[in-house]
Parts: C-alpha cells; sequence; structure tokens
C-alpha cells in the first residue's frame, strides 16, 4: 500500500506500526496492572524511537 506525499509515494509499513502498537500496549497494560508489567514504561521510550524512524 502506498501513499502520495509532496516527494513522492512513501511505502507504509505495517511491521513497524505493529511494534508501536505493542509499545501502546504496554504502556496500557502497566497503567492498569502495575504489578503486572513493572517495567511497561519502557514502552513510552520506544514509542517515541520508532516515530523518530518513522518521521525521519
Amino acid at each position: 500500500m502506498l501513499t502520495e506525499d509532496a516527494e513522492g509515494p512513501v511505502a507504509l509499513r505495517p511491521e513497524i506500526q505493529g511494534l508501536r502498537g505493542i509499545a501502546v500496549a504496554l504502556v496500557v497494560v502497566f497503567h492498569i496492572w502495575p504489578a503486572v508489567l513493572p517495567g511497561g514504561y519502557v514502552g513510552v521510550d520506544v514509542f517515541f524511537v520508532i516515530s523518530g524512524y518513522l518521521i525521519t
């Protein structure tokens, strides 16, 4: 699947979008059950790193 931007077609990366979704899920689980997933806050960092990669 391709989308258009000012520079031409850009390929969507569903596998990377999936990683972002997993990072969001980790944060949500951490907020609901912090004892179950003590390191869930790392999902925020992962989300921002992946988003930064996609922006560049």
